[in-house]
């Protein structure tokens, strides 16, 4: 009996909710890459789903024409989400570091962002809601980090000022 107590207390202490946990069955219509194309870049990404179902986003990233990202965007129904203060992410990098962005509302210019490095194995990544800073363009803006209220997109970016090729695997990305 004092088993199932702390079963059931657990469970109601560790509330999480999943925003993506990529299947071989998985569809990843609602993806959406974008790259530096939209202010004359010519870097070049993809995104599609591998053979074990992850969701890989990879590609070349190029400096001509001022251009140096690509981003892949997973834009969905807005969120409530102030139960929740973290996000935990899966991911098998190439030991380069991304960002993580996100967006309350997807019209807003600014993202809050994280920037995490990988280590070219599978790692979860816990990113605290209150530590993503906002951004726009690359500049931080005078205003406050994420507050966690709603959440409407999420986004990976790459792009570290090379000409280089680079390769995300995403597993899942959590709420907790």
């Amino acid at each position: 009996m004092r088993f199932l107590f702390i079963l059931l207390l657990f469970n109601f202490t560790s509330i999480m909710k999943t925003i993506i946990d990529f299947s071989e069955n998985s569809t990843i219509s609602q993806w959406k890459v974008v790259n530096d194309g939209v202010m004359g870049g010519l870097s070049k990404g993809d995104f599609y789903l591998d053979e074990s179902g992850n969701g890989v986003f990879e590609g070349k990233i190029s400096l001509e024409n001022n251009g140096g990202f690509s981003s892949v965007q997973y834009a969905f129904e807005q969120l409530q989400i102030n139960d929740f203060s973290q996000f935990v992410i899966r991911v098998k990098g190439d030991g380069k570091p991304y960002q993580f962005r996100v967006k309350s509302t997807v019209s807003d210019k600014h993202s809050y962002i994280s920037t995490f490095k990988t280590t070219g194995e599978w790692q979860t990544i816990t990113i605290a809601m209150s530590s993503m800073i906002p951004q726009f363009r690359g500049e931080k803006l005078p205003m406050t980090n994420y507050a966690g209220d709603t959440l409407e997109q999420v986004t990976f970016l790459f792009g570290n000022k090379k000409e280089e090729t680079f390769k995300l695997e995403i597993d899942t990305i959590i709420m907790e």
